[in-house]
Protein backbone atom coordinates (compact mmCIF):
# COMPACT_ATOMS: atom_id res chain seq x y z
CA UNK A 1 0.00 0.00 0.00
CA UNK A 2 1.33 3.43 -0.91
CA UNK A 3 2.25 5.76 1.92
CA UNK A 4 -0.52 8.23 1.09
CA UNK A 5 -3.19 5.52 1.18
CA UNK A 6 -1.81 4.16 4.46
CA UNK A 7 -1.80 7.66 5.98
CA UNK A 8 -5.40 8.26 4.88
CA UNK A 9 -6.55 4.97 6.47
CA UNK A 10 -4.82 5.79 9.75
CA UNK A 11 -6.12 9.36 9.59
CA UNK A 12 -9.70 8.06 9.47
CA UNK A 13 -9.03 5.74 12.39
CA UNK A 14 -7.42 8.54 14.41
CA UNK A 15 -10.41 10.81 13.74
CA UNK A 16 -12.81 8.14 14.96
CA UNK A 17 -10.65 7.56 18.04
CA UNK A 18 -10.26 11.32 18.60
CA UNK A 19 -6.48 10.81 18.92
CA UNK A 20 -5.18 14.38 18.58
CA UNK A 21 -1.47 13.45 18.61
CA UNK A 22 -1.92 10.93 15.82
CA UNK A 23 -4.11 13.35 13.88
CA UNK A 24 -1.50 16.08 14.03
CA UNK A 25 1.29 13.70 12.99
CA UNK A 26 -0.70 12.14 10.16
CA UNK A 27 -1.77 15.53 8.86
CA UNK A 28 1.89 16.57 8.83
CA UNK A 29 2.75 13.56 6.64
CA UNK A 30 -0.23 14.20 4.38
CA UNK A 31 0.73 17.85 4.00
CA UNK A 32 4.39 17.08 3.30
CA UNK A 33 3.39 14.47 0.70
CA UNK A 34 1.07 16.91 -1.02
CA UNK A 35 3.72 19.63 -1.08
CA UNK A 36 6.36 17.24 -2.41
CA UNK A 37 4.07 15.94 -5.15
CA UNK A 38 3.03 19.39 -6.32
CA UNK A 39 6.48 20.97 -6.07
CA UNK A 40 8.17 22.08 -9.26
CA UNK A 41 9.77 19.03 -10.80
CA UNK A 42 7.87 16.74 -8.44
CA UNK A 43 6.06 15.08 -11.31
CA UNK A 44 3.10 14.14 -9.12
CA UNK A 45 4.54 10.80 -8.00
CA UNK A 46 7.08 9.71 -5.43
CA UNK A 47 9.17 6.59 -5.08
CA UNK A 48 9.13 4.61 -1.86
CA UNK A 49 12.65 5.88 -1.05
CA UNK A 50 11.48 9.48 -1.43
CA UNK A 51 8.49 8.80 0.82
CA UNK A 52 10.76 7.28 3.48
CA UNK A 53 13.13 10.25 3.24
CA UNK A 54 10.19 12.60 3.71
CA UNK A 55 9.00 10.82 6.86
CA UNK A 56 12.59 10.70 8.17
CA UNK A 57 12.80 14.46 7.69
CA UNK A 58 9.61 14.94 9.73
CA UNK A 59 10.98 12.68 12.50
CA UNK A 60 14.28 14.58 12.53
CA UNK A 61 12.47 17.93 12.83
CA UNK A 62 10.54 16.68 15.83
CA UNK A 63 13.64 15.17 17.47
CA UNK A 64 15.47 18.48 17.06
CA UNK A 65 12.52 20.39 18.52
CA UNK A 66 12.21 17.99 21.45
CA UNK A 67 15.94 18.29 22.16
CA UNK A 68 15.72 22.10 22.17
CA UNK A 69 12.65 22.09 24.41
CA UNK A 70 14.27 19.64 26.84
CA UNK A 71 17.48 21.69 26.87
CA UNK A 72 15.44 24.75 27.84
CA UNK A 73 13.59 22.87 30.57
CA UNK A 74 10.28 22.86 28.67
CA UNK A 75 9.30 19.22 29.08
CA UNK A 76 5.66 20.23 28.59
CA UNK A 77 6.52 21.16 24.97
CA UNK A 78 8.93 18.26 24.41
CA UNK A 79 6.39 15.57 25.33
CA UNK A 80 4.01 16.14 22.37
CA UNK A 81 7.00 16.15 19.98
CA UNK A 82 8.15 12.78 21.33
CA UNK A 83 4.62 11.37 21.03
CA UNK A 84 4.48 12.51 17.40
CA UNK A 85 7.82 10.81 16.72
CA UNK A 86 6.30 7.50 17.86
CA UNK A 87 3.41 7.94 15.39
CA UNK A 88 5.70 8.94 12.51
CA UNK A 89 8.11 6.06 13.07
CA UNK A 90 5.33 3.59 12.27
CA UNK A 91 5.76 4.59 8.62
CA UNK A 92 9.51 3.93 8.55
CA UNK A 93 11.20 0.58 7.93
CA UNK A 94 12.53 -1.14 11.04
CA UNK A 95 15.67 0.65 12.14
CA UNK A 96 18.94 -1.28 12.32
CA UNK A 97 20.87 -1.59 15.56
CA UNK A 98 24.14 0.29 16.01
CA UNK A 99 26.07 -3.00 15.69
CA UNK A 100 24.43 -3.77 12.34
CA UNK A 101 25.18 -0.27 11.07
CA UNK A 102 28.78 -0.55 12.27
CA UNK A 103 29.20 -3.85 10.42
CA UNK A 104 27.91 -2.24 7.22
CA UNK A 105 30.21 0.78 7.71
CA UNK A 106 33.24 -1.46 8.22
CA UNK A 107 32.38 -3.57 5.17
CA UNK A 108 31.94 -0.46 3.03
CA UNK A 109 35.22 1.06 4.22
CA UNK A 110 37.01 -2.19 3.36
CA UNK A 111 35.30 -2.44 -0.05
CA UNK A 112 36.13 1.16 -0.99
CA UNK A 113 39.63 1.04 0.47
CA UNK A 114 38.91 4.19 2.48
CA UNK A 115 41.77 5.20 4.75
CA UNK A 116 41.21 8.72 6.04
CA UNK A 117 38.62 11.40 6.67
CA UNK A 118 39.12 12.52 3.05
CA UNK A 119 37.09 9.45 2.07
CA UNK A 120 34.18 10.19 4.41
CA UNK A 121 31.91 11.51 1.65
CA UNK A 122 32.35 8.40 -0.49
CA UNK A 123 31.78 6.08 2.46
CA UNK A 124 28.74 8.04 3.67
CA UNK A 125 27.17 7.99 0.20
CA UNK A 126 27.69 4.26 -0.19
CA UNK A 127 26.44 3.34 3.30
CA UNK A 128 23.44 5.66 3.12
CA UNK A 129 22.51 4.21 -0.27
CA UNK A 130 22.74 0.62 1.00
CA UNK A 131 20.80 1.17 4.21
CA UNK A 132 18.00 3.12 2.49
CA UNK A 133 16.12 4.62 5.43
CA UNK A 134 16.92 1.87 7.90
CA UNK A 135 19.38 4.03 9.83
CA UNK A 136 19.66 7.62 11.00
CA UNK A 137 22.15 9.73 9.04
CA UNK A 138 23.67 11.17 12.23
CA UNK A 139 24.39 7.67 13.56
CA UNK A 140 25.94 6.63 10.25
CA UNK A 141 28.11 9.75 10.18
CA UNK A 142 29.32 9.21 13.75
CA UNK A 143 30.24 5.58 13.05
CA UNK A 144 31.99 6.42 9.77
CA UNK A 145 33.96 9.19 11.50
CA UNK A 146 34.86 6.82 14.35
CA UNK A 147 36.08 4.09 11.97
CA UNK A 148 38.05 6.43 9.71
CA UNK A 149 39.82 8.02 12.68
CA UNK A 150 41.18 4.67 13.94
Amino acid sequence: MALQEQVMEELKAAMKAKDTVALESLRAIKSALLIAKTDKGGGGTMTEAEEIALVQKLVKQRKDSAAIFTEQGRDDLAAPELEQIAVLERFLPEQLSEEEILAEVQATIAALGAESMKDMGRVMGAVTGKLGGKADGKTIANLVRQELNK
